[in-house]
């Protein structure tokens, strides 16, 4: 039986030159021509995997999950400090290059974000340390407060309610734990419009008033009451 000869089939130096070039699986570190570096795991060409980069202009740090050459997944993102090394700023879920999901923002050691993100914006439910000791936990939308939520301050006072564009606006209840009174009523731009004021575990309070506050004795009060929030609502569109 003859033999049949497979001719072989040269490629062209440039196709093997090329397959060699490409960068596949964990590599050492790889730098571009501005500075920037990437050591990590790489896949068509692109970063894909684990891996670590390296702004040389912020000094910036990346490190954590990647996919297609951006951010996707859990990692940490960090900056120079000035006392040296590097400092958290942020923890959590990337999705194309921006934060989503899940994560923590540290805007300084005292003030500080954790909760949910949307395309890089503070959207959903979250918790908010500021640095006069107030902390606000509820809903976020557009990197602002929206939704329903509470704000503590530090005197441990504290609002509970809705909230529009980071300011109280719409129903809610501002404890006045101090004093031992309790503000319940509508709310427009941080400003109670219209509603009760009433005492409020008087017997705990710090600095309770001298008297409590006297008995409401208008005729129809709830009847009043509910025309001042129906104007207020209508007047600043409240819904």
């Amino acid at each position: 039986m003859p033999i049949v000869k497979q001719v072989k089939v040269n490629q062209p130096l440039w196709k093997s030159w090329d397959q060699a070039a490409q960068k596949k699986g964990q590599h050492h570190t790889v730098y571009s021509v501005n500075g920037d570096h990437y050591t990590g795991e790489w896949n068509d060409n692109k970063k894909n995997g684990k891996g670590t980069k390296f702004w040389k202009k912020k000094g910036a740090v990346y490190d954590g999950d990647w996919k297609h050459d951006l951010r996707n997944g859990f990692g940490t993102y960090s900056l120079p400090a000035k006392e040296g090394g590097y400092k958290k700023v942020y923890s959590g879920g990337w999705k194309n290059d921006m934060k989503h999901g899940h994560g923590t923002y540290y805007y300084t050691t005292d003030k500080y974000y954790e909760g949910e993100w949307y395309q890089d914006k503070r959207s959903g439910w979250g918790r908010m340390y500021y640095t006069d000791g107030s902390v606000y936990e509820g809903e976020w939308f557009d990197d602002k407060r929206n939704g329903t939520g509470m704000e503590r301050i530090a005197n441990q006072n504290r609002y509970e309610g809705e909230w529009k564009d980071d300011q109280k606006h719409g129903e809610g209840k501002f404890y006045h734990l101090d004093k031992g009174q309790v503000f319940i009523g509508t709310w427009v731009n941080n400003i109670g419009k219209c509603g009760i004021m009433e005492d409020f575990n008087r017997n705990t309070a710090v600095s309770a008033t001298k008297y409590p506050i006297p008995e409401l004795k208008l005729l129809d009060s709830a009847n009043v009451l509910r025309d001042a929030k129906d104007n207020v609502q209508s007047l600043y569109q409240i819904n």
